[in-house]
């Protein structure tokens, strides 16, 4: 009978306990992490786990913010230049005529003078056209006739460092500018297009701005870098005018040479007209 009556008695202990838990459970947020609790109520509380997020149904994408944003491939003639044979090349292994690699002759000895002069002369203000953006240049075959006259036809030439990478919109390769033997200076030559079928007439005139950008170094026409000769040019011999699309009608300003004229599709148009 004792052992009978002492079970009775531990019966509603155990059962205050329990209802105490639940209801300390329940009274306090389950996302509160500093509740005051008992070992036991914290060790029979189950675990708390955030509810994952739903997957995005597959008819609609993850915001912008997450999707990755790929760039183009960039394509590849495959015209890299050949590497030289072992037997060709020094001990160095670079051969002086492979000039992807080569750097020889470059700053040795200066020219002589009289290819100096052909090289440093005033540029002539005739030779000198203008982009109706305002900026000034000079033709690229008058680069070549520049160099024609320093070092005579075969003297000079080009050599490409790289193969053509052709971007979706863009086409670049390096090259390299050799004189008499010797390598005169490295640029990187690039070529706007507009249609997949453009890209040879890209790869050459790619070529021709490498041209141009390494005729620099041998102070080719370096008064179109002078922002001083190109203020004083624009003043004495190019103005700015507004022109009208004869079929869009669209207006903007431009600029040209005094002694010329703008072409077909543009015509000149009063200031202020509507």
């Amino acid at each position: 009978m004792p052992c009978i009556r002492r079970l009775y008695a531990t019966v509603p202990a155990l059962a205050s306990i329990a209802t105490g838990a639940v209801v300390r459970r329940i009274a306090t947020p389950i996302f509160a992490r500093g509740f005051a609790c008992t070992p036991r109520t914290c060790a029979q509380a189950p675990p708390f786990d955030l509810p994952e997020p739903p997957p995005y149904p597959s008819s609609s994408s993850p915001p912008s913010s997450a999707t990755p944003v790929k760039s183009p491939p960039l394509l590849s003639l495959n015209d890299a230049p050949l590497a030289p044979l072992a037997a060709e090349a020094g001990d160095s292994g670079v051969d002086n005529g492979d000039w992807s690699r080569s750097f020889a002759g470059l700053s040795e000895v200066p020219f002589p003078p009289e290819v100096a002069n052909v090289l440093m002369a005033p540029i002539d203000k005739d030779d000198i056209e203008m982009k109706p953006d305002g900026i000034l240049y000079l033709p690229e075959i008058k680069y070549r006739r520049i160099l024609n006259r320093a070092f005579g036809p075969g003297g000079w030439g080009l050599a490409p460092r790289s193969q053509t990478i052709v971007a979706p919109k863009q086409v670049t390769r390096e090259y390299a500018l050799v004189c008499h033997g010797r390598l005169v200076s490295i640029a990187r030559g690039e070529q706007d297009f507009f249609d997949p079928s453009g890209v040879s007439q890209a790869t050459e005139g790619c070529k021709s701005n490498a041209l141009m950008r390494c005729c620099k170094d041998l102070g080719i026409a370096s008064e179109l870098w002078d922002p001083r000769f190109i203020r004083q040019f624009k003043k004495e011999y190019c103005v700015e005018q507004f022109v009208e699309h004869v079929t869009t009608k669209k207006k903007r300003k431009c600029w040209r040479r005094k002694d010329q004229s703008f072409e077909y599709p543009y015509k000149v148009v009063p200031f202020g007209t509507s």
